[in-house]
This record gives C-alpha cells, structure tokens and sequence, in this order.
C-alpha cells in the first residue's frame, strides 16, 4: 500500500507556489515547520455545524481553529473551494476535504458523460464484455443540449417513464416524470420568466433519465442505498476504501419522506445495510446476495475510473463521497448519483452514532497523527478496496490473470465489531513502534 502521504514529488497534477513567490497566496500547517510525527496537536477548521464539529472537537489532540488562523485539517465546503484553492500554499502534512474538480462524479451531467466516455474507450480498448460493466447508469441525456439525442430516443419506446433531475440540485429538488414530449415543452416554457425575457435567460440544465419502473421493494416502498466511500488519491496509485460498513438504506428519499405527517423523527425511515443484506440473504439465499454486492462493488470502481484522468488530484485531498444506489427487482444495483457533501446532520440518535462512526474512521484513514504504516486493509468500518489494482482479502500479491481464487477486500453489510478492530489495529502499532525505537 502507498500510503497518502508518503507520495513521491511531482506525482501531483497541481505545484503550488512557495508562500515566499507570491505573497497573495495565503500557507497553512507552517508556523511550527516540523514533520508530522513530531506534531503535539493538529489544528482543525471547519463552518459545517453538525455531527462532523462533534467528532472533530473530540478528537484528542486536535484544536479548533477559527476565523483567518493557521490550519493543519480543513474540512471545508466546495464554496471555499472553488474561491481559495488556487490562492493557498498547503504543507506537506495539510489536508482538505475535496478534490478540486470533483463536480466531474457528483456534477449528474459531468457524471454520466465520463461514464459515456470511459465506456466507449473499454469498448475500443478491453471489448464488450469489459465495457458492459458500466452498464449500471440508467439512458440519459443532458437537457435541453442533447433534447434532439433524447427525442429519438424517446421515439422508440413510446410510453415509458422518464426522470427529470437538475443537474446542480439535491434533496429531489426540481424532480418530476413524464410520459409526453410535452410536458417537456411546458418545462421549458416554465423556465423562462416572460415572452419578452425567454431569448435572454438560458434554461436550467437538467438531465432526462429513464426512469427505472421495476424498483424492489421492502414492505411495499422503494428506497435506495446510501453507501459512503473514501477516496484519498486520484493518482495512478487510486486509493480507494470501500464503503464503511455502518450503511443504511433509505425507505425512500429522507429529505422528502421527512416533510411527511406520518414521518416519526426518531424511527425515521432508515435500515442498517447488514439488516437489508440479512433480509435479501434469507429470501434469495447467500450467493445471490453476494453476487449483488459484487455488482455494487464495481460502480465504485468504474464510477472512480472514470474520472480518475480528468480529476484534479492533489496529494493534499481526500473525498468521502456519498453513493446513492437503486436496486431493482432482478437484484441489478443502478447508480443513481454521487454526492461531493452528504449530509452530516442526524436524523435520529442512530443516524447520529452512525455518522459518528463514519467521521471517526474517516480521520483515522486520513491520518493526521500518521499513526498508520500504510499495509493496513482494514480501518474501523472502512475496508481498503483499491490500490493501484484491486486488494484481495488474502495476504500477499494475488494471482489476477484468471481472477480464479481472487475474493476482493469488501465486506458490505456484514458483522463487523468496529470497536475490537480498532483496539487491535492501534494497539498492535503501539507495540510495533516500541519495538523499533
């Protein structure tokens, strides 16, 4: 495993300046210029008031940071981003919380036209079998630039359902289904203002998806999976920890069913995914299952794929990105989209030790303290999936020319007991580091 950050030089797509070239850049985690094993505290910032300030102030040794001071850890939001990234010299030791151009996954437009793309080239490259493998993104076209690929599509299969979702919004914000062409037009004129504005004010972009119309259903509802994933390198050497395994599963979407008089705010509408991999598992039997999870397994890797030439990477970021995932009644998962910032807040006082968890494996991955050695394939609920290949669940270098025996390292929905792992995993490196010193 190559860990984060032990990167070599000159493996990053982006070289800052030194703060002494151009004194408008603005330098973090250089005021006690000493190597991160020497680090007493690290310094934290953050403006996201919820679980994450929680799990961040409790965290020992680190130290809340406020207004313009010096940070070492910044979790901040794509605003921040997109307005200082350029403009802030970072030390080796700083980390931030986005990849600068990651609206190329969570961005529905951007997304479906890289999975376009990196179909076509397994397609020319690898063949059909290879290229196939994407095939887990429902038909869809960017509106109104692609309206004349989607009508003749439409034309073909007249009757079915479609999805309109903008591009840029969330929490099913501006969604709605048609069935006619018109209901098109109509959109496109609610767009517009006025007749006398309509040539000046450019219409939303939107994509029309085929709406999937067979979901499967528990107790008579559809839900979709929210499976968090953690990247910490876009480099050739893609690092990438597979879905933590305190999921869950949204009977429906949250942010609408919550708006419900029925909704009960501390039983939400929310199972764990080891209570839905149970419940498949007893009605479809374990193999099923477990071909189901593979399935899920590989929109991480495709999806991640598929940008990992266009994405930015910096060897100061890491991603946790948050997958929404729809499974339909033949058990095929079909990704619905990428979120750059799920929601932190809880919902319930099990959604909140859930994303407590979360955020505590996260920054135990990252690895501030540098506490980690890098060979590790398990950390809390996060199991490691990718590194430079696919890792395998046994020890040493997998024979992959057949993929015969190989069993990826991905424990979706099962029993985990996070709590001993950690004990373990920090108590053995405790011991290891008294050993060599």
């Amino acid at each position: 495993m190559v860990p984060s950050r032990a990167l070599g030089p000159g493996t990053t797509a982006i070289r800052c300046p030194k703060k002494s070239q151009n004194q408008n850049y603005k330098g973090h985690g250089l005021s006690k210029g000493k190597e991160r094993e020497q680090r007493a505290s690290i310094r934290f910032k953050t403006t996201l008031m919820n679980t994450l300030m929680d799990v961040l102030r409790h965290r020992p040794g680190w130290v809340e940071v406020k207004d313009e001071g010096e940070w070492d850890f910044y979790w901040c939001d794509v605003s921040w981003l997109r307005e200082n990234f350029d403009h802030t010299y970072m030390d080796e030791h700083v980390r931030i919380s986005h990849f600068r151009n990651h609206y190329e996954l969570t961005r529905k437009n951007y997304m479906v036209k890289n999975l376009k793309r990196f179909r076509k080239q397994l397609d020319r490259e690898a063949g059909k079998l290879e290229a196939a493998k994407c095939d887990f993104f429902p038909k869809t076209f960017e509106m109104p630039c692609e309206y004349h690929l989607f009508v003749e599509e439409f034309r073909k299969n007249p009757g079915i359902t479609w999805i309109m979702k903008p591009v840029a919004r969330s929490q099913g914000k501006g969604i709605f289904l048609f069935r006619r062409l018109k209901d098109i037009m109509d959109w496109r004129k609610d767009t517009r203002s006025s007749d006398d504005q309509k040539d000046d004010i450019p219409v939303e972009n939107y994509v029309a998806q085929r709406y999937i119309e067979n979901p499967y259903l528990i107790g008579g509802r559809k839900f979709d999976l929210r499976v968090y994933v953690l990247v910490m390198s876009m480099f050739a050497e893609c690092l990438l920890w597979s879905g933590h395994r305190r999921q869950y599963v949204h009977l429906t979407n949250v942010a609408v069913q919550k708006t419900s008089p029925d909704y009960h705010p501390k039983k939400g509408c929310k199972w764990m995914l080891q209570r839905f991999r149970q419940y498949l598992a007893s009605k479809h039997g374990p193999e099923v299952v477990e071909t189901l999870f593979r399935d899920i397994d590989n929109i991480f890797v495709k999806s991640l794929q598929s940008v990992q030439k266009v994405i930015i990477s910096d060897k100061h970021c890491f991603e946790l990105y948050g997958y929404d995932i729809l499974i339909d009644q033949d058990l095929k998962p079909w990704l619905l989209e990428v979120n750059a910032s799920p929601s932190l807040t809880a919902s319930s006082q099990e959604d909140y030790e859930l994303k407590t968890c979360l955020l505590e494996d996260t920054l135990h991955v990252v690895d501030m303290e540098a506490r980690l050695t890098g060979r590790e394939k398990r950390v809390g609920g996060f199991d490691l999936m990718w590194n430079d290949g696919p890792v395998s669940r046994e020890e040493g270098v997998p024979d992959l020319s057949g993929m015969g025996n190989f069993v990826s390292n991905t424990h979706l929905g099962c029993i985990n007991d996070r709590k001993k792992q950690l004990r373990q995993l920090f108590y053995s490196l405790q011991v290891q580091k008294k050993a060599s010193s």
